[in-house]
């Protein structure tokens, strides 16, 4: 990716996550799949099963699977960060211990956790290797890394009938474990399908509005509720 592809790139995700709106208006929709398995409660029982004394997550979001970690495990001395002030603030409004820095260049002693949690985020990191390579520093040695990401055809027909194309990213389930095995030696995979219920139009429209204004726009009008498939994955990494 150029410079300037790049530049533009940070500006969209940091827009979109200026406020915390867009992201609980995608995550409202998901519900479990065939499975009746969330991915988010296979990556909560992973990362508690763990037993780690500290933990680091890094694009905490709004700090709810954070909450929920702690809800179950609340001697877990967990840290939530994230680039977003605005998620930082909400994370913080949780009463979880939260803290704004970017994930390429975190502030904290090689060895400093034994578990760390990167959940819906490694799509988004500009320098996904370095960051990568900061989140293997920080491990203690045998520590754990939890991810949780989606495949290239995540919602790809509800795209598909706004005129768009399934959203191929640089750390999708079908790459993620090669990815990740760049910089640990162990990585395993669990995929996970699940799905997306809209009541109506307009509230797929409003979630396509979060990432991609003209597919809402463009999206041709429909009756009752519509049910889209989402594929996901959850790897642990070692």
């Amino acid at each position: 990716m150029d410079q300037t592809a790049q530049l533009t790139d940070n500006v969209r995700v940091a827009e979109q996550y200026a406020t915390t709106d867009n992201l609980r208006t995608r995550r409202d929709v998901w519900g479990p799949g065939p499975e009746g398995v969330s991915p988010v409660d296979i990556l909560r029982t992973l990362v508690v099963a763990g037993q780690h004394r500290r933990v680091l997550e890094i694009g905490c979001g709004t700090g709810q699977f954070a909450r929920s970690v702690l809800d179950v495990s609340p001697d877990t001395d967990y840290l939530a960060t994230d680039l977003s002030p605005a998620m930082v603030a909400a994370t913080h409004a949780l009463g979880v211990a939260a803290l704004t820095t970017p994930a390429d260049a975190l502030p904290f002693d090689d060895g400093a956790f034994d578990g760390a949690v990167a959940a819906w985020m490694l799509y988004h990191v500009p320098d996904l290797d370095p960051a990568l390579g900061e989140v293997r520093r920080v491990l203690r040695d045998g520590g754990a890394f939890y991810v949780a990401t989606n495949g290239r055809e995540h919602l790809a027909d509800l795209l598909r009938e706004a005129g768009g194309a399934p959203l191929v990213t640089q750390f999708t389930s079908e790459v993620a474990a090669d990815v990740l095995g760049r910089h640990f030696a162990a990585v395993s995979q669990r995929d996970i399908e699940t799905r997306a219920t809209f009541p109506d139009h307009a509230s797929a429209q409003a979630y396509l509005a979060t990432f991609a204004p003209h597919l809402a726009a463009a999206l041709p009008p429909f009756e009752g509720p519509r049910t889209y498939a989402g594929h996901t994955a959850v790897l642990t990494a070692r």
